[in-house]
């Protein structure tokens, strides 16, 4: 019994309303960016302010949202390469 080879070719100008979609994750990109930033400031400013009053819980806080906030910023930067290598590691499994 054989069956049947079947393909996988993405591409975007395939699907009407794609253009709209790209701007979409554009946009979700940038506000995801803009919380992280947010984020980042609020954690850095729990952090002084913990370690100004010695209150090592608060600072602990602050510095656990600031290293949180850059890794989130990393995943947003890195997330197109990383979906586009495990797509193409995918495509090589026979």
């Amino acid at each position: 019994m054989k069956i049947a080879g079947v393909s996988l070719n993405p591409s975007t100008s395939d699907l009407p309303g794609s253009a709209a979609l790209q701007q979409l994750a554009n946009g979700l990109a940038a506000w995801a960016l803009l919380g992280a930033l947010v984020a980042l400031l609020l954690g850095a400013g729990l952090w002084a302010m913990g370690s100004h009053t010695q209150n090592m819980h608060q600072s602990s806080q602050g510095r656990r949202a600031v290293l949180t906030s850059l890794a989130a910023a990393i995943l947003i930067g890195a997330a197109p390469t990383l979906i586009n290598f495990f797509f193409n590691a995918g495509l090589k499994v026979h």
